[in-house]
């Protein structure tokens, strides 16, 4: 079973970055993090690594509602999407489903909100 979503994508790796902050953007979404992992690596361990960012994904509203059936739910937020480069050169991008991230906390009254977290990271993935 895949734990995410993802969608290749053309053009440049920073242009596509860009682009998916500000579709997620569109869908409602901050981000909190960017975190460049080719950077911190180069950095912390002296090595080369692929171009590959983790943008962490927040919904404030939807974030909200989790938190208020769940609080131990921020020890998965905030939702994860990745942009990185492939060995052939291609872009992808690919989000944490959030049906199986939500689903491990065993909560039914969380289900409608990973599904439009889900719903919106589609159209996310969908406009790039």
């Amino acid at each position: 079973m895949g734990y995410t979503m993802q969608e290749q994508v053309d053009g440049e790796f920073d242009t596509v970055v860009e682009e998916t902050v500000n579709a997620l953007e569109d869908e409602g979404f901050g981000v909190l993090c960017d975190i460049d992992v080719q950077a911190t690596f180069a950095k912390k361990l002296d090595r080369e690594f692929r171009q590959y960012r983790i943008l962490g994904a927040c919904n404030p509203e939807l974030a909200y509602q989790g938190l208020e059936d769940e609080l131990e739910l921020g020890a998965l937020l905030p939702c994860n999407v990745i942009v990185y480069e492939t060995d052939d050169g291609d872009i992808i991008v690919s989000a944490v489903d959030p049906k199986q991230l939500v689903g491990i906390t065993d909560n039914s009254a969380l289900d409608s909100i990973s599904e439009d977290v889900f719903d919106r990271f589609e159209r996310v993935l969908d406009t790039l």
